[in-house]
């Protein structure tokens, strides 16, 4: 392996570490727990869910639109000629 892949190779690992730690403890706590969710509740949590997902596709969206169209752009500097006259 050469030198210039271990910082990702380590960036890598530790993320994988979390990942499975949180999911531990996840499981863990769900297998814990005796609550009961009723109809209403999952119609709460799917609707969260759906609009959650359009809400980040749509500003995703507007992110690549505005991107694309330039408006990401540096603004110019206006700079005026105080010599000249008719000018403030």
């Amino acid at each position: 392996m050469r030198r210039t892949n271990l910082p990702a190779v380590v960036a890598i690992t530790v993320l994988l570490a979390l990942l499975a730690m949180a999911s531990t403890f996840m499981v863990s706590a769900w297998q814990r727990t005796d609550a009961q969710m009723s109809i209403h509740g999952w119609i709460a949590l799917g609707l969260g869910v759906f609009f959650s997902i359009v809400i980040g596709c749509g500003l995703m969206a507007l992110m690549f639109y505005s991107s694309r169209r330039g408006y990401d752009e540096a603004t110019k500097q206006i700079v005026h000629d105080k010599s000249r006259p008719g000018r403030d």
